[in-house]
C-alpha cells in the first residue's frame, strides 16, 4: 500500500518540497524575531538614538513598547530545538 500510495502522489512531490521549505524559512523567522537578544539589542540601539536625538522621543515610546510586546511573547513561548 505504501508504494501504491507513493506513486500515486509523487507529482506532488514538488508542492511537497515546497511547502516544506516554506515552513523551515518560516521557523527562522519566527525564531530570529522573537530571540530576546536581538530584541535587547534593538532596545539599546533606540535607546541610543533617543539619546542622540536621532529619534523623537514619542517614537522610541512606540518601537520600545512593540519591542517589549515582542520579547514577552517570546518569554512565554516554548523552547525549540529545531
Amino acid at each position: 500500500m505504501g508504494l501504491f500510495t507513493q506513486l500515486l502522489t509523487l507529482p506532488l512531490a514538488p508542492v511537497r518540497m515546497t511547502v516544506a521549505v516554506a515552513e523551515q524559512i518560516r521557523k527562522q523567522a519566527e525564531r530570529e524575531y522573537y530571540d530576546p537578544a536581538r530584541i535587547r539589542r534593538q532596545l539599546d540601539e533606540i535607546g541610543a538614538l533617543r539619546d542622540s536625538g536621532e529619534i523623537d522621543p514619542q517614537d522610541a515610546d512606540a518601537l520600545e513598547n512593540d519591542l517589549i510586546a515582542r520579547l514577552l511573547v517570546a518569554n512565554d513561548r516554548p523552547q525549540r530545538e529545531s
